[in-house]
């Protein structure tokens, strides 16, 4: 498998279900991964913040992994980037060695951020997790609104510099394209994912991005987006992104918010059995509710009738 060729394009990340108990519910999360490979796409991202990865035992996280790694290993036509978000270099390595060793694709690395660990030590932390997976390639994520982490393009290609399987940055900053720019004058020039829901995913692409990395409720919408936009039909992908628009920008307010919509929409399609969220959580008001329904309504029809 040419790892690099299927980190492009859309490349959701996965939502975990719950029992109403908020018990995991592994084979929901099965069920997930069926629906969401089979919307075309050819990389899928777990766990994140969409995951709820910070609510997740060690011993879930390994479940649910093995569970992902069992539908993808077998694949040459998609990749399975397991996250990894330790504060502790020690655990970030091992848990990285882990999963390649268990047939992961690429790691996405969150870099530590708790207590303001200071920025040689946050290197330090990135630079031993690469050294670890080497050749496996890995994609850095930068999120500077959840994490408060700042990393410069400058810093981040001299890192690449001494270690090519940095093969990508999910850029998160809001705005991002002047990230991604960036990146890509770099030496060596660094691709880029856009996070956030997609936001400012239109920007991103025309400085350069490769891909976006979503949730996974509506995975379909984002294909169709990016299927226009390399078909040249710029007007035609601009548009869906319009009517897309004031739903992300709503609920792209907090991760909590985005998490608790998204899994509705799972459970108002049938993708899930349950939208239960594990506590802390945001729970959805009336208003709220409404705009998913109002979402649904719209879109509906069209997220019937794609197909990969």
């Amino acid at each position: 498998m040419n790892t690099g060729t299927l980190l492009r394009g859309v490349s959701p990340v996965l939502e975990v279900p719950f029992h109403p108990d908020e018990s995991v519910d592994l084979d929901g999360f099965s069920d997930v991964v069926a629906h969401v490979l089979g919307t075309g796409v050819t990389s899928v991202m777990f766990p994140g913040f969409a995951s709820e990865f910070h609510k997740l035992a060690d011993d879930e996280r390994r479940s649910l992994r093995d569970r992902l790694l069992d539908q993808t290993r077998a694949r040459t036509d998609v990749a399975a980037i397991v996250a990894v978000q330790d504060h502790a270099t020690a655990v970030a390595v091992r848990r990285a060695v882990e999963a390649v060793e268990a047939g992961t694709d690429a790691i996405n690395l969150l870099p530590p951020y708790l207590l303001g660990p200071s920025p040689a030590a946050v290197r330090a932390h990135v630079r031993a997790v690469l050294s670890a997976v080497a050749p496996a390639p890995v994609v850095l994520q930068y999120a500077p609104a959840q994490t408060g982490t700042s990393l410069d393009a400058g810093t981040i290609a001299s890192i690449a510099s001494d270690h090519p399987n940095l093969a990508a940055v999910k850029v998160e900053s809001t705005p991002p394209g002047a990230l991604i720019a960036a990146l890509a004058r770099t030496t060596p020039a660094l691709p880029s994912f856009v996070g956030y829901a997609g936001l400012q995913l239109p920007d991103a692409l025309r400085r350069g991005a490769i891909g976006v990395q979503p949730g996974c409720s509506f995975t379909e919408l984002y294909v169709r987006f990016w299927r226009l936009w390399q078909a040249g039909d710029e007007p035609a992908a601009l548009s869906l992104h319009q009517r897309m628009l004031p739903y992300l920008s709503y609920w792209m307010q907090s991760v909590e918010l985005i998490v608790a919509a998204e899994k509705l929409i799972s459970l108002r399609r049938g993708l899930i059995r349950s939208a239960t969220c594990r506590a802390p959580a945001h729970a959805l008001d009336d208003g709220e509710i409404q705009l998913v329904d109002a979402f649904l309504q719209e879109f509906g029809p069209e997220l019937a009738s794609s197909v990969a």
